[in-house]
């Protein structure tokens, strides 16, 4: 069983999380000006695009890194936004109107409680969403979150590797420089980066492209926020 705890709203750990970070900007953005504007295909345009690049600091994705190549991006091309746009309409904390992105009640009932908000917003991500449907190919890893997070809670706890994850689940020493690199951009896309993205992982990835290395460690918010059956068999932590 999977158990997210609802933290205080001044909880420092919920700052390990780039997509309640996300949601928290678009909604204050939202009740600052009212509301946000959405182009014909019901999009955010591109100068709030352009604005949610500069202040997200989405990691992997700077400004810098994204202005690099290309001056106007639109909300496809920067898939947190895109991400969090659909989130929230799912969970009603915004709607479109008349061509507009408008906070709900819902919303603005949240967007000063980072904590309830997480708690909303994040087990919604992670547990319900296809993770597959926007990943760059449509293949769909074998296992569940039970599995994955109980498992992940012990292998990860001091620190472990993608590859070596993946070994332990599925038995097969796969990587990106084997026949098994679509394998293991499904286990990547569609558990890895979702709890990166919610903040609970963090990855560091070392080397270039022929020998990449992605080490992966428990964030401070795994430990407040998450409660698995794997626990007991964890040692304490010392603290100095």
């Amino acid at each position: 069983m999977i158990e997210f705890r609802t933290l205080a709203d001044d909880h420092p750990d919920l700052g390990h999380s780039p997509l309640l970070r996300g949601a928290l900007l678009i909604l204050q953005f939202a009740r600052e000006h009212g509301s946000i504007g959405l182009t014909k295909t019901m999009a955010f345009k591109r100068v709030f695009v352009h604005w949610a690049v500069e202040h997200f600091d989405w990691p992997g994705k700077s400004a810098e890194e994204m202005f690099r190549y290309q001056k106007v991006i639109n909300e496809y091309e920067f898939p947190p936004l895109e991400l969090l746009h659909f989130l929230l309409i799912s969970l009603r904390l915004g709607r479109h109107y008349k061509g507009e992105f408008r906070m709900t009640k819902r919303g603005a009932e949240l967007v000063d409680s980072p904590g309830r908000l997480f708690a909303n917003l994040i087990p919604y991500f992670v547990l319900q969403i296809d993770h597959a449907s926007y990943s760059r190919f449509d293949d769909r890893p074998v296992g569940t979150w039970d599995i994955w997070m109980n498992v992940i809670n012990m292998e990860a706890d001091h620190g472990t590797t993608e590859a070596a994850l993946f070994e332990t689940f599925y038995g097969e020493a796969h990587d990106w420089h084997t026949a098994g690199w679509r394998e293991m951009g499904a286990f990547s896309s569609c558990v890895l980066r979702p709890l990166a993205w919610a903040g609970l992982i963090s990855e560091i990835r070392e080397g270039d492209l022929g020998s990449r290395v992605c080490h992966v460690f428990k964030t401070p918010l795994w430990r407040s926020a998450i409660h698995l059956e794997t626990d007991v068999q964890l040692s304490p932590i010392c603290v100095q």
